[in-house]
């Protein structure tokens, strides 16, 4: 029997892979829901991640040096790393977040209310194709978002770490 967020899922999917929604209501309307959401919860509710597995990502700014965090979907990828792809809604230029990673791969992830220290790694482009593979068994014609882009998506994998001691 399908559970509750399954059939939520099988109902929102569809609508996330319209031109409107990557153009407008994505960007536009998810993250200042997700910000008011977290502010209202203090941080222990994410509203996407009621549909797929989320995190928050922090990281600190590739220009800026100051810290930054960005709600965003993962794909566990069974070996304890979580992979996220930097789709921007299909937007033409790669998300703010990507580029820190690539400045500051030490960052943290909150999951569920744990906070842990990661390692960013890009995933190579001998891999790219079984990852997208991995994400898309999870959210069926994700990579689409790469295709409408025009743009190869950045894709990480997030290895947790051991704070030292």
């Amino acid at each position: 029997m399908a559970s509750v967020v399954d059939v939520v899922r099988r109902l929102i999917a569809p609508l996330t892979r319209t031109r409107v929604f990557r153009r407008v209501i994505g960007p536009a309307f998810l993250p200042p829901v997700e910000r008011f959401v977290a502010w209202v919860s203090r941080g222990r509710v994410q509203v996407s991640a009621l549909l797929v597995p989320s995190l928050v990502l922090h990281t600190v700014g590739a220009k800026s040096g100051e810290p930054r965090d960005v709600p965003l979907m993962y794909t566990p990828d069974g070996h304890g790393r979580a992979i996220v792809a930097g789709t921007n809604f299909a937007g033409a230029h790669h998300p703010a977040w990507t580029a820190n990673l690539l400045a500051h791969p030490d960052a943290a992830i909150t999951v569920r209310g744990q906070r842990m220290p990661v390692r960013a790694t890009p995933v190579p482009a001998s891999e790219r194709d079984a990852v997208w593979e991995l994400i898309e068994a999870q959210w069926p014609g994700y990579r689409n978002y790469e295709r409408e882009s025009g743009r190869t998506v950045r894709l990480f994998r997030l290895q947790p770490v051991r704070p030292p001691a």
